[in-house]
């Protein structure tokens, strides 16, 4: 190999270091986002824990195939993956059609689920629309579990147990939801509210 062919071997080498730098980065910071351990990534992607733990230390240049892999697990496009900078931002966004809504035994009240649908299992953010007089009654959750009913148009009341509380726009209820309650649109005009429930917070003795 020429001189000129070393040096061009000596750039490509020195470029896949640096990708694979960022690439170990990127990975790692990812799995945190989505506070996976190295154990649920790799039984998610299918590429091993092992292997996993060398290109986040950039221990290893990674095959295509594996940053495909895990590039899917992390829901992520393999340009992202590979992207060399690390204050990359993330933005992701959902149309009307993607968005799942839920409706009130009565029919009055609307759920848009908002939040993030990964987060689904501890954290819930809902954007509710609800007419005079709609209902919207529910189960207990998980112990310790906390929800938030924050008004931007209209007037609702909770119900939990035998307490009830009145919030107008501007105005927060939060309350636990760890048993039977009761959300309801009062007066005469339509409601607007975003409802953030979070499953896993601290018990409240």
């Amino acid at each position: 190999m020429g001189v000129e062919g070393k040096e061009r071997h000596r750039e490509l080498e020195t470029g896949a270091q640096v990708i694979s730098g960022h690439l170990g980065k990127t990975i790692q910071r990812l799995r945190k986002a989505y506070n996976l351990s190295l154990s649920e990534l790799a039984e998610q992607s299918g590429v091993a824990k092992s292997i996993i733990s060398q290109i986040e230390r950039n221990e290893t240049n990674p095959t295509l195939a594996t940053i495909w892999r895990l590039s899917q697990a992390l829901d992520v496009s393999i340009e992202r993956v590979l992207a060399t900078s690390d204050e990359e931002p993330f933005i992701e966004k959902s149309t009307r059609a993607d968005t799942p809504i839920l409706l009130s035994e009565d029919g009055k009240v609307r759920l848009a689920i908002i939040g993030w649908l990964k987060t689904i299992e501890w954290l819930q953010w809902y954007d509710v629309q609800a007419e005079p007089g709609g209902v919207l009654d529910s189960d207990g959750h998980q112990r310790g579990s906390i929800e938030c009913l924050s008004v931007l148009d209209g007037e609702f009341e909770v119900e939990v147990g035998d307490v009830i509380q009145r919030a107008k726009a501007g105005e927060t209820l939060r309350y636990r939801c760890d048993r039977r309650h009761t959300v309801r649109a009062v007066g005469d005009t339509p409601g607007h509210a975003t409802m953030v429930c979070i499953l896993k917070a601290a018990v409240m003795d």
